[in-house]
């Protein structure tokens, strides 16, 4: 063999073989035989059509624009039914038709009910039969911990947490601390500068790397100098769940402490306060909270509607009818919702209407009132009962697990305003 030789080099990632000559050219290697193969047939790749409800629309007009006959659309809708409510379906949700192509017939249809639940639908036995599923996206569960100090409000101080900027979901949180908390303290006015924070919540990871947060496990807000805790836990045959204070005690209430998420307070309870509109000193006998029009007044306990109508000065107003003689009032809504005809039934944080500036009103806000027994009193300075505690056969499991997510808080914030860290892996 003339003076050629070859080594195998790592190059761009693989192994390929680098030939260096010297001297004369060297001698040709025999090319290899190749035979001929057969043709392989590939089968047609199916055709899959996608939809996305628009708003007025609604999954059989989906259906039929994805191309399903008339044939099988009564039964597809049928086996949808089986599985979930398609009047509550909104806007934006996906509709996918899964045709063959040689014979075309339709195969399957897939309808994303929620960001991690997809009713399939698919053929079954029979001519023109389908059967449907519930296809639940695996996830992978993370529990993440952060903690703040609060300089303007707590939305600012948990949304702007460097290093929670990888979670998309960041409002819920506060959303979800709301939820915890809603009944102890209202957010828009107890809370100070330099107040403290501190939580655990579960963060699920779907296979596509995409994440949203789940429970809220435990918090701590440092109000003034006090602690106020929210620690997730289930009763025995409770299938939701709840959160209950260091005692075990509930942290609901019979009612809110407010019936807007987010809003602040642009009156007070006075008996004595001039009238912005009538220009004249009258008592004013609620809480006004401004808010901006059209956003959500939620029923502070649960209850029966006893009137819903229009005045003068409150324009449109719901009263509702509580337990131990309470009754609370909300008016100048913009609108009433869905559910609201007297006499309905209405459970605690239902939305009953919107904020407006109907009647007496300068901007859009809502005028909440509280009565007892007949007579006025101060919503914000109240003492209303508390939910039921943890029962006493889970006092036990309730300890042991009371302790395990205090012992997953971080330390309370020094003065930096805000640290995260995870603390633990997937399950």
């Amino acid at each position: 063999m003339s003076p050629t030789g070859a080594r195998f080099a790592r190059a761009g990632g693989g192994w390929g073989l680098a030939v260096a000559a010297a001297g004369a050219v060297g001698a040709c290697e025999r090319i290899p035989e190749v035979e001929a193969l057969h043709p392989v047939l590939a089968r047609p790749p199916d055709r899959i059509e996608v939809r996305e409800l628009a708003p007025g629309t609604n999954l059989g007009e989906a259906l039929l624009s994805a191309g399903v006959g008339v044939g099988d659309h009564r039964a597809l809708l049928a086996a949808f039914g089986e599985q979930a409510d398609a009047r509550r379906l909104r806007p934006g949700t996906r509709v996918s038709a899964r045709w063959t192509r040689v014979p075309e017939r339709l195969v399957g249809v897939e309808v994303w009910t929620g960001p991690d639940t997809t009713v399939v639908i698919e053929p079954a036995e029979g001519e023109g039969r389908w059967s449907s599923s519930i296809r639940v996206t695996a996830l992978a569960v993370d529990t993440v911990v952060a903690a703040g100090r609060i300089e303007n409000s707590l939305w600012s101080a948990v949304v702007n947490l460097p290093d929670l900027a990888d979670i998309p979901d960041r409002e819920r949180l506060v959303w979800r601390l709301d939820q915890a908390f809603q009944w102890r303290i209202d957010f828009s006015r107890q809370l100070r500068a330099s107040d403290t924070f501190r939580f655990a919540f579960e963060l699920n990871r779907r296979p596509d790397g995409s994440t949203h947060s789940g429970t809220l496990l435990a918090a701590e807000l440092s109000v003034s100098g006090s602690a106020l805790h929210a620690l997730w836990f289930a009763p025995t045959g409770d299938d939701q769940g709840g959160w209950y204070d260091m005692e075990g005690e509930s942290t609901r209430r019979a009612f809110l402490k407010k019936p807007l998420r987010l809003a602040y307070i642009s009156s007070r309870f006075q008996s004595r306060r001039f009238h912005p509109v009538l220009r004249t000193w009258r008592a004013h006998h609620g809480v006004d909270y401004a808010a901006r029009q059209g956003s959500p007044i939620q029923a502070t306990a649960k209850g029966v509607v006893v009137r819903r109508g229009v005045s003068r000065s409150y324009g449109r107003v719901v009263d509702l009818r509580h337990a131990n003689g309470y009754r609370t009032r909300y008016a100048h809504m913009s609108r009433w919702a869905k559910g609201t005809a007297v006499g309905s039934a209405v459970a605690q944080g239902q939305v009953i209407g919107y904020v407006g500036m109907t009647g007496l009103a300068t901007g859009p806000h809502l005028h909440y009132e509280l009565h007892r027994g007949g007579r006025p009193v101060d919503p914000l300075n109240v003492d209303l009962p508390a939910g039921d505690p943890v029962p006493a056969a889970d006092l036990e499991r309730w300890e042991r697990e009371r302790d395990d997510r205090l012992a997953i808080l971080p330390p309370r914030p020094g003065p930096q305003l805000a640290r995260s860290r995870l603390a633990s892996t997937s399950r």
